[in-house]
């Protein structure tokens, strides 16, 4: 009797839509999902209750990393650095967090290792984004290849790491367009930088901005509440 193998995943969970949709799109092609977010003392750290909430809705095992990321350098998210308001074109924005990603992968490839998961799904974009050098499709491609010569079990054939990003090519419209038809329950993610103390989004950061911009071009309604005056 043949029995299929189980397709084993880490799946980067920070409460976004993106990550949302990401999980449900590796949940749509059969994995078997294992959800990991990250307390990194971040100004948005509402999107931390997100995650947990969307973990559960999913029914997947999921577990929150904590990580010092204030001593790691300056950035809007993980300081008192005001966050914009307006677009920063052609310029990487201070909400940028130095290595984030880099740091991130590297957590979701250790407990990928022990899970013995050969593969590891995180919610980069490189169309409607901040424009982070850590969502671009080389340095995914570079960090697969680093991956595969850093494990034990890759290095003695017993484990082959792929780095998946399903959202990587589409618009924010295609993103949400996607995961309506899967199912995802928008209502629970949280998107903005910087939120009011009880996590209703502002509503002009760059993150809400793409957001709202993604929710109108699909003609769906963003179940998201913003603070009063938000343009």
């Amino acid at each position: 009797m043949n029995v299929t193998p189980i397709k084993k995943a880490v799946v980067l969970l920070s409460g976004g839509l993106d990550s949302a949709t990401t999980l449900a799109v590796a949940l749509s092609k059969g994995y078997q999902c294992h959800a990991m977010s990250f307390d990194y003392s971040q100004r948005h750290r509402h999107e931390l209750i997100s995650a947990g909430n969307i973990a559960r809705a999913a029914g997947v095992p999921h577990r929150t990393v904590r990580i010092d990321f204030c001593a790691a350098g300056a950035s809007a998210l993980t300081s008192d650095i005001d966050v914009p308001k307006t677009g920063t074109e052609n310029e990487i924005p201070v909400t940028y967090v130095p290595a984030r990603n880099t740091i991130f992968l590297s957590h979701a490839l250790a407990w990928a290792e022990l899970l013995e998961a050969g593969n590891i799904f995180i919610g980069v974009n490189a169309v409607d984004y901040s424009g982070y050098p850590d969502c671009r499709p080389e340095y995914i491609t570079a960090f697969e290849v680093m991956a595969n010569l850093a494990l034990k079990a890759a290095v003695e054939g017993k484990l082959r790491i792929r780095i998946h990003t399903p959202l990587i090519s589409m618009s924010k419209k295609e993103i949400i367009e996607k995961g309506t038809v899967l199912g995802v329950n928008y209502s629970l993610t949280h998107s903005c930088y910087d939120p009011l103390p009880e996590g209703i989004a502002c509503g002009e950061c760059d993150s809400c901005r793409l957001r709202k911009k993604g929710f109108t071009a699909a003609g769906i309604t963003d179940p998201a509440v913003y603070a009063p005056g938000a343009k």
